[in-house]
């Protein structure tokens, strides 16, 4: 028997016992409560046998983009803050600096490096070992070659001991499989782990030059495709630049995906990928509704 089961059986009752205090009028403060510890371990819900590419991941775009003003900032959370809210999935943008990688947007530093993302994951993972995160790693604002990337990587790997966090193979895994790991998508050649794009595995929406009004549509198409069509690990990014500010953009997108989430046309669907967003923490429970859309155990 997994040995998640009892933790399972209590999310379950608690997510019922959260629905049904807020159908009842409990109180708000109450309410909150209850999805904050759902957020947090809401994998230990699903079975072990589960694969990777059949779950709904929530996730951030460049998910250390913090600071730089409008143009630059994707997020106005913490990446520990972020697991807390639900996301498992990092877009973790590295920039080359001595013997260490920086944590970049273009050209902004986000007064974050390598470590400190490694960090939150640990103690995440450690505080939540029913719960995995998959973290795409690329280098930006450097133009290293793949060996000079991949030196460094190996010193975060075994100088400073992160190997046993990490894995690094290269196929996806179960989620019994991945718990209480760090799963590589490596988006740069020298890397090890599951090969970020590879169209044998990936199937992606990233159009990240279409205005609002032109990327929704897309968005929709990749959450149908993806229920209707299961077989790769889909990803649907909201996020969008196209020449506007990230946070004017997920102003607009967000909510609309929260709607279509939420309605009646995609009531049942599950294995809808990895959704990054730029912002998600400004649109109250969107997360949740991401989470809503995975299997039951």
């Amino acid at each position: 028997m997994s040995p998640y089961t009892a933790s399972r059986r209590s999310f379950l009752t608690g997510a019922l016992a959260a629905a049904a205090g807020v159908a009842l009028g409990a109180s708000p403060a109450r309410a909150a409560a209850s999805r904050a510890t759902g957020t947090q371990d809401w994998m230990s819900a699903i079975a072990d046998a589960t694969p990777l590419r059949r779950l709904t991941i929530p996730g951030t775009h460049n998910s250390g983009a913090r600071y730089g003003g409008p143009w630059t900032e994707c997020q106005n959370t913490t990446v520990a803050e972020q697991l807390d809210s639900g996301i498992r999935f990092l877009d973790v943008r590295c920039r080359i600096t001595g013997d260490a990688f920086a944590i970049h947007h273009g050209a902004s530093y986000q007064n974050l490096m390598f470590g400190d993302v490694l960090v939150a994951c640990r103690d995440f993972l450690a505080a939540h070992p029913s719960e995995t995160v998959l973290m795409r790693v690329k280098q930006e604002y450097s133009q290293e070659s793949d060996a000079a990337f991949r030196r460094i990587f190996d010193i975060y790997l075994d100088g400073k001991g992160w190997r046993p966090l990490l894995r690094l193979d290269p196929t996806l895994p179960d989620l019994g499989g991945a718990r209480g790991k760090v799963v590589l998508l490596a988006d740069n050649g020298g890397l090890p782990g599951v090969r970020y794009a590879d169209p044998a595995v990936f199937d992606i929406q990233d159009d990240y030059m279409a205005e609002p009004f032109g990327k929704y549509p897309k968005i929709e198409a990749q959450f149908r495709k993806a229920a209707q069509q299961p077989g790769k690990l889909f990803m649907n990014y909201v996020s969008t630049a196209a020449l506007m500010p990230p946070r004017w953009n997920s102003d607009r997108l967000n909510p609309q995906v929260h709607s279509f989430l939420d309605g009646a046309q995609a009531s049942g669907w599950t294995g809808l990928g990895i959704v990054p967003l730029d912002y998600p923490a400004t649109r109250s429970g969107l997360v949740e509704s991401l989470i809503r859309h995975n299997p039951a155990a």
